[in-house]
């Protein structure tokens, strides 16, 4: 399938949307519990066994309109599906919780590998967007390989 573009709007509906509806969700529900087949449930696994089919719907039309997806919503969706339903599947939220750190780890240590090899890995994946000299995409990802190791830490 062809690659199609599409409303801008209607882009970052989908791709913000689900996100934007946990909150919603998880503001709503946080203080509550629910039993489901005799097991009690927090706000935030509600929120967030609502988060996973809707990600994945959203994701699903984004590819139909568009014909492709990013290898960031791809990422995004599997990390949030496996992380996601470790949270719902053992009725712990730490796990949904642990996803950004996980991901900035990936992250550094990925660009990490690409610097030591002498390789701007962000070009790959911004390199439409952004054009630049290979110089550049070397500052670059250092410096967004270290900001991704602070946030890890933080």
């Amino acid at each position: 399938m062809a690659q199609k573009d599409i409303n801008p709007l209607v882009k970052t509906a989908l791709e913000l949307g689900p996100v934007l509806a946990f909150f919603v969700a998880y503001i709503a529900l946080k203080d509550r519990v629910f039993t489901i087949n005799g097991t009690e449930y927090g706000g935030f696994i509600v929120a967030t066994a609502a988060l996973i089919p809707l990600l994945l719907l959203s994701t699903g039309i984004l590819w139909k309109l568009t014909g492709r997806l990013s290898r960031m919503q791809i990422m995004t969706m599997v990390l949030v599906v496996l992380f996601g339903g470790l949270t719902v599947w053992l009725n712990d939220e730490r796990f949904l919780k642990i996803k950004p750190t996980i991901v900035y780890l990936v992250f550094a240590g990925l660009l990490g590998i690409g610097l030591m090899r002498g390789q701007g890995w962000l070009k790959v994946l911004m390199g439409e967007m952004l054009p630049m000299s290979d110089r550049g995409w070397l500052i670059l990802s250092r410096r967004i390989a270290a900001a991704f190791a602070v946030m890890a830490v933080a």
